[in-house]
């Protein structure tokens, strides 16, 4: 993220525009990490299906299915497994939910403090993304 501000002789930058600024680039950064999350959280929710359909596909519905509750394996048999597959994809898009909802509220912030710093600067200040590639 550029957050830069051209030197000229009628932008002065006063204390509450540079709390502006740095309110900004705080909470680009934290929709950054929230993006970051969801991404990770959209991953779980695919590795849950993915292994809700290989469980469909066993052959035996007796053998014991291994099953990772934090750092253990516990023994569920196959009822047991779709069950806590099932409550773990959806505690995962609950979290997204949330995840969700932090964005759209830093995004909002972002587009404020952009009309606000905008108005001010005009072109002096450069608030968008930089292409990484």
């Amino acid at each position: 993220m550029a957050t830069s501000i051209k030197e000229d002789a009628d932008a002065q930058v006063t204390f509450e525009d540079q709390q502006k600024i740095n309110k900004f680039a705080r909470s680009n950064a934290k929709l950054r990490d929230i993006k970051e999350e969801l991404k990770a959280k959209k991953k779980e929710i695919e590795n849950l299906e993915f292994a809700e359909e290989e469980l469909m596909m066993q052959d035996s519905d007796d053998a014991p299915i291994p099953y990772q509750v934090g750092e253990v394996f516990v023994s569920l048999d196959s009822d047991e497994t779709t069950s806590m597959l099932e409550k773990a994809k959806e505690a995962t898009k609950l979290g997204m939910e949330e995840l969700e909802k932090q964005a759209a509220e830093h995004k909002k912030t972002l587009q404020d403090l952009k009309v606000q710093l905008y108005a001010k600067f005009g072109t002096n200040i450069n608030l968008e993304e930089e292409d990484d590639s």
